[in-house]
């Protein structure tokens, strides 16, 4: 009858322990799914904002030591990304192209003008960089205009700046949330162990003797939970990319390593915290009010 007793109860507390890890496992799941969409929103911004084209009208006397003056000056600065020189044949052809008809034709001549094709980097793809951009290239000769599409890079901007914020709010929600769940968890699973934990006290055992295996466990536990959840989001990303059809979408490796290295940490520590507490609840607990708990 006793082994019996001892197997069901052996039984109950695996079952707790799978049940308890399961449940973390989807909590971090959450969390890591919006980090990875804050991370990939920000990469997807930086990639947005630096395909924003800068074009530098020159005029049409301009001479090629002065086209080369200002490339060399282009090249070297700490806002582009990538240059481009797009002569005036060159443009012609890529009128041709996209419009399907050639000035040249009925005006006797190309009108069309050579410019430099600058992509920024991400942390001047703004309003006030470009302004201070066209201040310095103007004091080149024979530069016609700076055009940009003004509209678009405050749209930009503002577009990815609010998703940021609402992504980063649902981040810290579901953080909030995943600590709240995985304390209560970690609690009903060491409210099962309270009397044995007021036993050992009682017979002289150092409080950290026994909190450490509780603690230990539970970071197993966290352990065993945050890889489950980044097998969850790998199946996710790999959902999402073949059955719709998205073979384009590649997590960069520092975006994927930052969500593993965050998940585990958050696993582990969150365990690791959440036990020790519950456990010195019940350490801290006189006998008679282990009845009423």
């Amino acid at each position: 009858m006793g082994k019996k007793n001892n197997f069901h109860s052996s039984r109950s507390i695996k079952n707790i322990h799978f049940t308890s890890t399961f449940s973390m496992s989807l909590v971090l799941f959450l969390v890591g799914l919006v980090i990875l969409l804050l991370l990939t929103a920000r990469n997807l911004g930086v990639n947005v904002r630096e395909n924003i084209n800068l074009s530098i009208i020159l005029d049409d006397e301009i001479k090629n030591t002065e086209i080369q003056r200002i490339q060399k000056y282009l090249l070297s600065s700490p806002y582009a990304k990538s240059v481009r020189f797009i002569s005036k044949e060159e443009a012609l052809e890529e009128h041709i192209e996209s419009l399907g008809e050639d000035p040249q034709k009925f005006l006797g001549y190309n009108p069309l003008l050579a410019s430099f094709e600058v992509k920024l980097k991400a942390e001047y793809a703004n309003n006030d960089s470009v302004e201070m951009i066209e201040s310095k290239l103007k004091k080149f000769e024979h530069i016609n205009r700076i055009a940009y599409q003004r509209d678009m890079v405050d749209l930009v901007n503002q577009n990815i700046q609010k998703l940021s914020y609402i992504l980063l709010g649902i981040a810290l929600v579901l953080l909030f949330v995943s600590m709240a769940l995985i304390n209560n968890t970690i609690r009903l699973l060491i409210y099962s162990n309270r009397f044995l934990i007021n036993t050992m006290k009682l017979v002289g055992a150092t409080w950290w003797f026994i909190r450490w295996p509780y603690i230990k466990q539970g970071m197993i536990n966290g352990l065993v939970a945050s890889l489950l959840s980044l097998i969850y989001l790998a199946a996710t990303i790999y959902y999402v990319q073949y059955e719709f059809g998205i073979t384009g979408m590649v997590i960069p490796f520092g975006t994927a390593a930052m969500v593993s290295v965050i998940i585990l940490f958050l696993g582990v520590a969150l365990t690791g915290i959440s036990s020790y507490l519950a456990v010195g609840r019940y350490l801290r607990m006189d006998t008679n009010n282990m009845y009423f708990v």
